[in-house]
């Protein structure tokens, strides 16, 4: 006989085995292929367990050992789902089968086949980790005994593998709530602090677990109602928070800026047990971001708005007088003889120039008002709900005060002014209409000149630091 038997799936059970066999499809639906290895030194021993097997609907490629040799090399081939052995055979027997096995694989299921093994022998072989003993007078139940051991490994595996994985997420959990970096809480519907760890206890400055447990996160701990409606209406109507920013209330009363995020969850009997919230402080983050947006719209030099934020002030408020039908004005300066102040001074004195604009146009403009540097010795200001007039007057102050500034060298500018809609509707009609304003007006200090720009006739003047105080227009 070979040592391979292969046992095809059969059409049809046999009627007087449909009991097992249903049985065993209970039991083994899970499993449709099992590798049996077969002990025994009988050709019709090892004959007639495969065609009990074979009537049960298993398919298989079982494998007969004959002794241990064969036994040891068989074990160490390949993994085997199920060891099937006699009690008895000439040179070894069961016992010893068993023994071997349990050295090589303990997690393998044994079942011995016995004629008339006394019941002190079968404890014995069950104490030794038999899985299971069949009579050999009643082959039918061997395959009800195979089907069993088999899914009882199938279970046993299962079930080891999901204790790992509790193990390994416990410890996740673990890793997580004990985390200095971020806070995490469980609340009720209402906002009550069920839970929480040391993280968030640190990061809102509590002194102790217990005492941050007696605030309410929605009423003490978020104290904008806006802020607080939408965390409860997001917990009640959709059953999570997804990446929501709020301002967290410290016990000293400082505000962190937090982000917000978590599910419901629920008790092993699936009842409602609270949301489960991590919380991150992005206070930092904020604040580094709003300094990088600063950054990026603001001249190093003189603190006012860089080109990018003029362009962009003058977009915004392009779309509100469309929405409004309120006019707004435009002024461009130019620091007179900024290359003489460089040259003969240093460009230290140069910058301390542009530094004095600068500060006279944060004296005089309204807080709605957006002062730029544009270029090297330009600047310009977005001047929202102003006409022309109101325009020439903002520009005459700031002439007039740096005329009276004493720090030498004195400095003095031009200027144009460019009105939306009348003297231009884009961008970058504005700014050239001003532009060429301004340069059109430049003549010997002390000047003042009735020009023409695009929107029509309108004063611009080209003002400087020698200009008389009691020049038309002034004071």
């Amino acid at each position: 006989m070979s040592n391979t038997i292969q046992m095809p799936h059969p059409t049809l059970p046999c009627s007087r085995h449909q009991p097992t066999v249903e049985v065993r499809r209970a039991a083994f639906d899970r499993r449709r292929l099992i590798r049996p290895l077969l002990v025994s030194d009988s050709v019709a021993d090892a004959e007639s367990y495969v065609q009990e097997l074979q009537r049960a609907h298993f398919a298989a490629f079982a494998q007969v050992a004959r002794d241990a040799r064969e036994f040891s090399a068989q074990l160490r081939s390949q993994p085997w789902d199920v060891v099937v052995s006699a009690d008895a055979m000439r040179k070894w027997t069961g016992m010893q089968a068993l023994e071997l096995l349990r050295e090589h694989d303990r997690e393998v299921p044994f079942i011995l086949v016995t004629a008339n093994a006394d019941e002190e022998t079968l404890n014995e072989y069950l104490l030794n980790g038999a899985t299971d003993c069949v009579d050999k007078n009643r082959p039918n139940l061997l395959p009800l005994a195979v089907a069993l051991a088999v899914e009882e490994r199938t279970l046993r595996a299962e079930r080891n593998r999901a204790e790992q994985e509790l193990l390994r997420s416990q410890a996740l959990y673990r890793a997580l709530t004990e985390n200095p970096t971020y806070g995490i809480c469980r609340v009720d519907e209402n906002g009550r602090l069920l839970d929480a760890n040391q993280a968030l206890v640190a990061m809102l400055g509590y002194v102790s677990r217990d005492e941050l447990l007696a605030a309410n996160l929605a009423t003490d701990l978020i104290p904008d109602p806006a802020e607080r409606t939408r965390l409860l209406e997001a917990y009640r109507q959709m059953g999570r928070v997804d990446g929501l920013e709020v301002d967290c209330s410290r016990k000293d009363g400082t505000l962190v800026k937090v982000r917000l995020g978590g599910r419901r969850v629920c008790d092993q009997t699936a009842v409602l047990d609270g949301c489960e919230l991590i919380v991150e402080n992005i206070t930092a983050q904020r604040a580094l971001e709003d300094r990088l947006r600063h950054l990026a719209a603001t001249d190093p030099l003189t603190g006012l708005a860089n080109y990018r934020r003029l362009t962009e002030a003058l977009d915004a408020e392009i779309k509100r007088t469309e929405r409004t039908e309120r006019a707004f004005a435009l002024l461009l300066f130019d620091l007179d003889g900024m290359k003489e102040i460089n040259d003969r001074h240093g460009h230290l004195t140069g910058d301390r120039a542009l530094h004095r604009v600068a500060d006279a146009f944060r004296l005089l403009c309204r807080s709605v008002d957006t002062p730029a540097r544009y270029g090297g010795d330009e600047f310009a200001i977005v001047l929202p709900e102003t006409e022309v007039q109101g325009a020439h007057t903002l520009g005459r102050r700031i002439c007039e005060h740096l005329a009276r500034d004493p720090e030498a060298p004195r400095v003095s500018t031009s200027m144009g002014v460019a009105s939306y809609p009348r003297d231009g509707v884009t961008i970058d009609h504005l700014l050239l209409t001003a532009d060429r304003a301004l340069y059109k007006m430049k003549r010997p200090r002390g000047q003042i000149v009735q020009g023409i720009g695009f929107g029509g006739p309108r004063l611009s003047a080209a003002v400087t630091a020698r200009q008389p105080s009691g020049w038309p227009g002034g004071q």
